[in-house]
């Protein structure tokens, strides 16, 4: 087994993905789960599939994930976004961009929190203008077009890593909903 050099900023999506597919394919009952495949998961997020390998293999020397059962470890992963997530990977707003509104600016904290601050992620396809927030891997612009969960669980990572406390405080518990974490 390689050396594990600590988690890599695609580590996180990668794992909101399983858990979104999950939650697309459940239907009510877990029994009805259909793993998401290593091919698919990089077709879909546009990283490659021995990145894919490789970061799943980092997520499960971190507890993140259970390669046995092709399973999140939900709970486990709500801390590390909760507490770690803007020491790890921190981000400062930037400058005024177009682009796909992220964090507060995006659902569902959109519908919670009224900001005359927008926050996008960088792109010429954007509906916004607003301050630049880099996503925590490049590809994830685009990936998110076809999968609203996917979006939405990106996007309150974004107001975990950018906002103030109350932001924050909204986007761990909606968070914790799309993960299906009970305290």
């Amino acid at each position: 087994m390689k050396k594990h050099n600590g988690m890599r900023p695609q580590d996180l999506p990668i794992l909101l993905k399983i858990e979104a597919h999950r939650q697309k394919n459940t239907y009510g009952t877990l029994l009805a789960i259909i793993p998401l495949l290593k091919k698919d998961i990089a077709t879909q997020l546009g990283i490659s599939a021995s990145e894919i390998t490789e970061s799943l293999a980092r997520s499960a020397f971190a507890g993140l994930y259970d390669p046995n059962q092709k399973k999140v470890m939900a709970r486990a992963l709500l801390e590390f976004v909760q507490y770690g997530l803007k020491y790890v990977f921190p981000q400062q707003p930037g400058a005024l961009v177009r682009g796909i509104p992220t964090a507060h600016s995006a659902k569902p904290l959109a519908e919670l929190i009224q900001s005359t601050e927008p926050y996008v992620w960088p792109s010429a396809d954007g509906t916004m203008r607003g301050q630049a927030i880099e996503p925590l891997y490049p590809t994830l612009v685009q990936a998110v077009n076809n999968d609203s969960r996917l979006y939405e669980m990106l996007a309150l990572v974004d107001a975990i890593r950018v906002g103030k406390a109350r932001e924050v405080t909204m986007a761990v518990e909606e968070l914790r909903k799309r993960l299906s974490v009970h305290e």
